[in-house]
């Protein structure tokens, strides 16, 4: 048992000197101290020894296994500096190479849009004010001077969550919440997002709006005309046409459409404008008296007018694009032109 133990400690003595690598020192360890290695197959076959050999070869057996312990130990030590000196060496950076530099952000061209429509309003002294998406039927609706019986508030147009609870189609709600707060004068324009059922190339199912009120008790629609027509053309540029059609909206009397000239054709006429010279832009009109009766203002004292504006639909014609859909797609070659 002796010389097997002498013969033992020689050969693992040998082989921890000339282990290349942890993972072969691990190796050895098992070998040796696991549970199926050497010495502890020695310490399960004691039993056939005399019991006076026991004691002596027991002992001889612990004292092998501590000093293989310590050379383990040692030579790990050992070889995982080798091995932190290697890599250092193997994965050390040339700080002198030219640095990469990252890809750079940029605001969608909606939010760029919104900006400049937002910029232009400010600066003529409206207050920028926001509302909830999830609307009530009261604000989006009835407030607004749309009867039960309208056809917006049919399911096939308007995105019904309840019978009562809906998502917005429109900013105006936001209008409404801020008069039953807030006694004239009032100059407030309602950027965000409303919601309609429809989707093709020039519509989709969310889109973004901004609505302008101003109510006062001289406003005019002289006022209505000259803010919008300034507003085109900080959004278009000087000497760009401007008209003013007879429409009809619930909550505006009288109302108009405003058409600008058409930005692909000055006017002459092409298929971008269908052979008219002039493209929708937006709907305003005077606020009408009976949605002024609802939030408490007297229309004999008060009146104002308002505006909507499709951010998408300035951004289409800003920059001659023919599908609504793009600004959606996240399409990295559309975006980075912008």
């Amino acid at each position: 048992m002796r010389d097997t133990l002498q013969k033992l400690k020689e050969t693992a003595w040998r082989q921890i000197a000339e282990a290349g690598d942890t993972r072969q020192l691990d190796q050895i360890r098992v070998q040796y101290l696991g549970k199926k290695g050497e010495l502890t197959g020695l310490l399960r076959s004691m039993g056939s020894l005399s019991p006076e050999e026991r004691p002596v070869v027991g002992k001889m057996v612990n004292e092998l296994r501590e000093e293989l312990e310590r050379l383990l130990k040692e030579r790990y030590g050992a070889l995982e500096a080798m091995e932190l000196e290697r890599r250092l060496k193997e994965e050390k950076i040339d700080i002198t190479l030219p640095g990469r530099r990252p890809a750079r952000g940029r605001k969608h061209p909606l939010t760029q849009v919104l900006d400049e429509i937002k910029a232009f309003f400010i600066g003529m002294g409206f207050q920028v004010v926001e509302g909830p998406e999830v609307e009530l039927d009261y604000y989006n609706f009835e407030a607004l001077n749309i009867p039960p019986d309208h056809p917006a508030r049919d399911m096939q147009d308007t995105f019904f969550i309840t019978e009562d609870i809906l998502l917005r189609s429109q900013t105006s709600p936001v209008q409404i919440r801020v008069m039953e707060k807030q006694q004239p004068p009032v100059r407030i324009i309602a950027p965000g997002k409303v919601y309609r059922v429809d989707l093709d190339a020039t519509h989709s199912p969310m889109f973004h709006q901004v609505e302008g009120l101003l109510v006062d008790d001289s406003t005019t629609f002289g006022d209505l005309k000259g803010i919008l027509a300034a507003f085109i053309e900080a959004m278009f540029g000087k000497g760009r046409g401007v008209r003013f059609r007879p429409s009809f909206f619930p909550f505006t009397e009288p109302s108009a459409e405003v058409d600008v000239e058409c930005i692909m054709c000055d006017g002459a006429g092409c298929r971008l404008c269908s052979n008219t010279g002039w493209l929708e832009i937006l709907g305003s009109g005077m606020v009408d008296p009976r949605v002024l009766e609802k939030v408490g203002y007297d229309p004999k004292q008060y009146q104002g007018f308002a505006f909507g504006v499709g951010v998408e639909r300035i951004a289409m014609l800003k920059y001659g694009i023919d599908d609504i859909r793009l600004f959606f797609e996240n399409d990295i070659r559309f975006l980075r032109q912008f």
